[in-house]
Formats: C-alpha cells, sequence, structure tokens
C-alpha cells in the first residue's frame, strides 16, 4: 500500500465526514442563530430556550436526510471493502 492510496482512502473518508456531518450543524446553527436573535429582540436571558428548537430541528433533519447521510456512509464503505485486496498488498 503506497502513500498515494492511504492519502486518496483518508480524504475520502474525510469528505464522507464533513459531507455527512454538515447538515445537522448547519440546521443547529440556524435555529441557534434565530433564537438569540429573537432572545436579543425581546430582551429574553433565557439559557436553556435553545436546547428544545435545536432538538426539534435535529430531529427533522435526521428524518429528513438520515437516509442521504447511511446511503454516503455505507457507499464509503463499501468501496472500502471491495478494494481491500488493493489495500493488502
Amino acid at each position: 500500500m503506497t502513500v498515494e492510496v492511504v492519502t486518496d482512502m483518508m480524504q475520502d473518508g474525510l469528505f464522507v465526514i464533513l459531507k455527512t456531518a454538515a447538515p445537522p450543524l448547519i440546521v443547529s446553527l440556524v435555529i441557534g442563530l434565530a433564537v438569540s436573535v429573537f432572545q436579543t429582540v425581546t430582551s429574553i436571558q433565557e439559557q436553556t430556550l435553545t436546547f428544545v428548537p435545536k432538538v426539534v430541528g435535529m430531529f427533522v433533519c435526521l428524518m429528513i436526510l438520515g437516509h442521504w447521510m447511511l446511503n454516503n456512509m455505507t457507499t464509503f464503505m463499501t468501496d472500502l471493502w471491495q478494494n481491500f485486496s488493493v489495500y493488502i498488498r
């Protein structure tokens, strides 16, 4: 196994991680920002107010995009296992 093969595997793995984790993180960021703006406008200083909307947003995001996320991870792992003979040389 050459350095190029390992580099390509790591690059593909990191790209799959970023591509899979980005939608829930973006949803959480947008909801947190919206709740923070709402708290600033209304002068409500409750620290736990962001928790419930974020949990609901993450749940909805995972319900909508969960199949796509799992498909990305499964495709990556299937590709790794199909090329296993190349890796052990």
